[in-house]
């Protein structure tokens, strides 16, 4: 196609990156590596156009100030669908792999048409006109907010529930008009409300790759998760109702301002460190295609491969300038245009690498979000691991990020399934994990307590398999971590025996109750309330099935499960000592109780060093409201516990995991009496009484 002007072009100018939406048209800005020869900008007319309206080839004397290339151009209207192609040295060697056939999507477009995409294409060299993306020109500020803006919840007071987006309304069980969408989460709002969480951490929703189908026994298997991020700053339109990419942005706004309504906030779980791109077989869409090696790590001495510190085929260098400008422009923009209230940062440690791949002190990215005046209010979460080997948790540099302990996980996971010997390092879990974060000066509230997430066994499956059972997935069961901790209670997988199905719930019941009464921030995925499982699939990345589905029906079948949650969050909810964001100091109250005092089977005797213990009781003395005691007990047989006086009040049992609902846990009010100096725990249960 011959070059020509539809539309009147001035010089533009070198921010904001991106296509900007002015007053006469619209400015165009991109980053490219300094050794980029020539820039096209096509532009098209509909959103399923093959071929463009009018390409715009970039004029370097005119259009370009260093490594950014940008043009204005007048009386385009929104909604316009664009391009770019970039020409330049090919040397894969020395990781440059321009091509001027190749079309280009924009790292910073707001809105993502995928209707004519082919992935095979852009992974071959040359043009791929007919079989790209496009990026939409969207405008930000027609969007109705009604008022709406970010809920700057305390972190210490939140409840966060990990859903992913699709997979909680997809089930024909949902019942919902459109399934597998935003609009759907938002019909089911009012069981989020009613279940008591604080705030939802979505699975990830930046636009991602959902086309690659290959086949297991006939089950179509696709990147369900969706770690694998094609576009950073546009919403999924695969959770889309309306196919025009223009739209997506308000569909998700629509979820952020009904979720706000109810008192809920929305973490975004954010993938900063790899792209969809992938290794040097995988296509080039965007940053390939831009500045490869400023956006990826490439291996020294031949550049045409990738560090894989991910575990995905690259690894984005999120400490170069530009990829740091980048990850700051996009969190900040996803805060002020869509008012999310936070992000949960996969593999996190990725961020605390240097440009020569080294674990660093003081990342420039790490740091510039922690300082951030537009992410001030905002929640900040690591996954402090990544695939290269980097640990970070309880390290993870700044202060107020706070991270998915994963310590937290595999301790409880041992002490409830029966690992003797663990009293000192079980009450340090329960109480903030101080010996992790009290010496970094950090609070209770940098760490994020879970005993399970997406990636892994549901609770459920925890209770119910001592061995993964991934075979679904089409890898011989290769994939997916092998050290669960888990214990089946006797059978592996699902039973007719109720003695151990009622073993099985009595211990969800005991995860449920240490998560809740834990200091920390706690997290449980979406479905464990209502025993949800996976058959024992702990890699259910590529199963957008009814394996990964929230199924509705399970409210029925698990009431009881689903009622004990409900008011496990409610009780949590109304003791602060629990998410009171210091670490118990002995502070002595009214009553001649301490904060935080450690018991065994009898008063002040907690058997630290009993290599065979698995009992051990606390009283949590507050300064106004009840005084708490709680005995746990995950022995095979049932224990006597002594408990401590208190003058002038009685013990009321609120919580006993070994009771069938509803007698499990009682509505505030209603809890019963205990009479006498000790109280009988059964088998593998924990009872909470309150001071009346």
């Amino acid at each position: 196609m011959t070059n020509f002007s539809n539309y009147e072009l001035l010089p533009g100018k070198t921010h904001p990156i991106g296509a900007t939406i002015e007053e006469e048209g619209v400015n165009f800005c991109i980053y490219c590596d300094e050794r980029a020869t020539a820039v096209e900008l096509l532009l098209f007319g509909q959103q399923n156009s093959i071929e463009p309206d009018q390409i715009i080839r970039l004029d370097p004397l005119i259009h370009r100030s260093f490594y950014f290339w940008h043009v204005f151009v007048k009386g385009l209207p929104q909604g316009t669908h664009y391009g770019y192609r970039v020409d330049g040295p090919y040397q894969p060697e020395n990781g440059l792999i321009f091509d001027k056939d190749k079309v280009l999507i924009d790292p910073y477009s707001k809105g993502i048409n995928r209707r004519l995409w082919n992935r095979v294409d852009a992974s071959k060299p040359g043009c791929n006109l007919h079989t790209s993306m496009r990026s939409c020109v969207v405008k930000l500020t027609d969007y109705d907010w009604q008022d709406d803006k970010p809920l700057n919840q305390l972190l210490n007071e939140s409840i966060i529930y990990e859903l992913n987006v699709g997979g909680f309304s997809k089930s024909p069980t949902s019942q919902v008009k459109h399934p597998g969408t935003y609009a759907g989460v938002i019909e089911k709002i009012p069981y989020l409300k009613k279940l008591g969480i604080t705030a939802v951490e979505l699975l990830p929703v930046f636009e991602f790759d959902d086309s690659e189908v290959r086949y297991v026994n006939g089950n179509e298997l696709v990147n369900y998760w969706g770690y694998s991020t094609i576009s950073f700053f546009s919403p999924h339109s695969g959770y889309c109702i309306n196919s025009d990419a223009g739209s997506h942005l308000d569909e998700f706004r629509d979820l952020v301002k009904a979720l706000h309504k109810a008192d809920i906030g929305v973490i975004l779980d954010v993938v900063f460190t790899h792209t969809d791109e992938g290794n040097e077989q995988g296509p080039v869409y965007s940053f390939k295609g831009l500045a490869n090696d400023s956006y990826y790590f490439l291996v020294g001495e031949n550049k045409k491969f990738y560090f894989d510190y991910s575990g995905c085929g690259n690894t984005f260098k999120c400490n170069h300038p530009i990829s740091e400008k980048f990850i700051l422009d996009c969190l900040e923009y996803w805060v002020r245009e869509v008012h999310v209230d936070g992000f949960r940062f996969d593999e996190g440690t990725i961020l605390a690498r240097s440009e020569d791949g080294g674990l660093i002190a003081h990342p420039p990215v790490v740091w510039g979000i922690e300082l951030s005046e537009q992410l001030a209010d905002t929640k900040v979460i690591a996954e402090a691991w990544d695939a290269g080997g980097g640990y970070m948790v309880g390290s993870f540099p700044g202060h107020r990020w706070a991270e998915w302990n994963g310590v937290y996980r595999d301790d409880i996971r041992d002490f409830v399934r029966g690992r003797a010997g663990m009293l000192g390092i079980f009450a340090d879990r329960i109480t903030g994990s101080a010996n992790i974060y009290q010496q970094q000066d950090e609070l209770p509230s940098n760490s994020v307590n879970f005993i399970n997430v997406h990636d892994g066994f549901t609770l459920n499956d925890l209770v119910s398999y001592n061995d993964k059972h991934n075979e679904a997935n089409g890898e011989n069961n290769r994939d997916g971590v092998d050290d669960n901790r888990s214990w089946n209670c006797g059978v592996e997988g699902g039973s007719t025996n109720e003695q151990i199905n009622r073993l099985r719930k009595k211990q969800i019941k005991n995860f449920a109750t240490i998560l809740m009464l834990s200091k920390g921030v706690p997290m449980f995925v979406a479905g464990d309330e209502v025993c949800r499982t996976q058959y024992g699939n702990n890699n259910a990345y590529c199963q957008d099935n009814a394996i990964s589905w929230f199924n509705w029906d399970d409210l029925d079948t698990n009431q009881p499960m689903l009622r004990f949650w409900q008011r496990l969050i409610a009780f949590r909810k109304r003791h602060p000592r629990f998410f009171r964001d210091r670490f118990y100091d002995g502070e002595i109250n009214q009553r001649g109780l301490a904060d935080i005092s450690w018991h065994g089977c009898e008063l002040g005797k907690p058997g630290w060093q009993d290599k065979t213990g698995l009992a051990l009781a606390m009283t949590i003395g507050a300064q106004e409201g009840e005084d708490i005691h709680i005995m746990f007990n995950m022995y095979w047989f049932a224990l006597d516990f002594e408990l401590p006086y208190i003058d002038g009040e009685n013990w009321y049992c609120a919580i006993d995991t070994s009771l069938a609902s509803p007698f499990d846990i009682a509505e505030m009010g209603d809890e019963s009496l205990h009479k006498g100096s000790r109280c009988k725990v059964s088998a593998r249960s924990i009872i909470v009484l309150i001071s009346k």
